[in-house]
């Protein structure tokens, strides 16, 4: 994933990371599938029964997982459809890099208290997407094995705040920075 940000990132103004060209817009499969293994691989003895993320950008590493791991994968959605009726877990979730709010919701017979759930998501930076499906699995009573992130803007609150509260957070790559339009790791 390292090789990948260094390589095809870009830093723009307001500490944001353009990955358009592999996992948000344009999707490099082969990266995927290898970041699914690698989720699979660090939840391997968690006992996941459905992986949920947010559409879109969580869709495609969150597939791969759920390829992985032989297990469903179900993301909540950002609007609704006409052929959803109001059986809905709902969330308000605000987006970092499109300044929105946005109600999130997966429908009811999706998730219920008999899972056990693992989050996966493109990015973890204030944190608003996974508290937004935190929410969610709170209200189906479901059970949360971890969180997956591909990518974690470690100088945002998002990690820490998971953290704080007990939760088993996986980031692939882990940036301290993007200061200077360079992205500097926590490794680094």
């Amino acid at each position: 994933m390292k090789t990948a940000i260094k390589e095809h990132g870009t830093v723009l103004p307001g500490n944001i990371l353009k990955v358009n060209s592999f996992l948000n817009h344009q999707i490099d499969p082969n990266l995927m599938y290898k970041i699914g293994k690698e989720f699979a691989q660090l939840f391997q003895t968690a006992k996941i029964t459905k992986i949920i993320t947010v559409e879109s950008s969580g869709i495609a590493p969150a597939m791969m997982t759920g390829l992985a791991l032989n297990v469903p994968v179900v993301f909540a959605r950002k609007s609704k459809s006409l052929t959803v009726r109001d059986d809905v877990y709902t969330a308000e979730v605000i987006s970092y890099t499109k300044k929105t709010n946005n109600q999130i919701y997966i429908e009811k017979k999706f998730i219920n208290s008999d899972d056990h759930i693992l989050i996966i998501d493109d990015f973890l930076a204030n944190g608003e997407a996974v508290k937004g499906l935190l929410q969610i699995i709170k209200n189906a009573n479901a059970n949360l094995t971890g969180v997956g992130i591909v990518i974690e803007k470690s100088f945002q609150p998002g990690a820490q705040y998971l953290r704080d509260q007990g939760i088993i957070v996986h980031s692939l790559a882990r940036i301290k920075s993007l200061a200077n339009n360079k992205v500097t790791f926590m490794n680094d």
